[in-house]
């Protein structure tokens, strides 16, 4: 899914252009993102905005993610993830031999990077699923959207602007999301204790969803 580079530098200080510079591939991007703090406020900076930072919650770092993916020659897609009685998550996602992958910032240590091993985006989405789950050990994922491209959002300057890009989220939370399973499910199981205490022992605990407990 290499695309033509376009003017995408405009907006950014020759600094800033040099750590983008400095990702060679997409890990590189999530070896970055790793490296910064969580962000446990309620807001959505741009990317230019999270270099200057240097934090970023998941929202920011999908953003930042699809903008650094840009800079790869690659589009700037994003998928979101809907959840049941636990947060959303939203994944930058690219293309490379055909197969989908995914860059992530994330809380946990299980939500995050994807190699570019899926067929469809149904596949990499399930990747996460035994891994996506609250703090009581809930397996939560119910839906995600189809891939969205942040190009259409280019004329908001959404990769260097100062104003906040909740309005992007409202977007996501406004399309169509397919549903992973149908409500007559049967109930799912924990996820292990063990795998729970590994997830969230890194956490930021401000930024950790409050389950309410059945």
């Amino acid at each position: 899914m290499l695309v033509k580079k376009e003017n995408i530098k405009s907006g950014f200080s020759k600094d800033e252009l040099k750590v983008f510079g400095s990702f060679k591939k997409p890990h590189d991007i999530q070896l970055f993102l790793n490296n910064i703090t969580y962000n446990p406020e309620y807001v959505t900076r741009s990317p230019k905005l999270v270099l200057k930072h240097k934090v970023a919650n998941c929202f920011e770092g999908a953003l930042f993610a699809a903008a650094a993916l840009r800079m790869l020659g690659y589009k700037p897609l994003i998928v979101d993830m809907m959840a049941k009685n636990d947060d959303d998550h939203v994944i930058a996602i690219f293309k490379k031999y055909d197969l989908f992958g995914a860059v992530a910032k994330s809380n946990t240590t299980v939500l995050r990077f994807r190699e570019p091993v899926y067929r469809t985006v149904r596949e990499l989405v399930m990747s996460y699923f035994d891994f996506y789950f609250n703090t009581l050990g809930e397996k939560s994922l119910i839906s995600y959207s189809n891939p969205v491209d942040l190009a259409k959002f280019d004329k908001y300057n959404w990769m260097t602007t100062e104003n906040d890009l909740e309005f992007i989220g409202d977007y996501l939370f406004e399309i169509h999301h397919t549903k992973i399973f149908p409500k007559t499910a049967r109930p799912l199981n924990y996820a292990d204790k063990e795998l729970v205490d590994l997830c969230f022992s890194g956490s930021i605990t401000k930024g950790l969803f409050v389950p309410k407990k059945k």
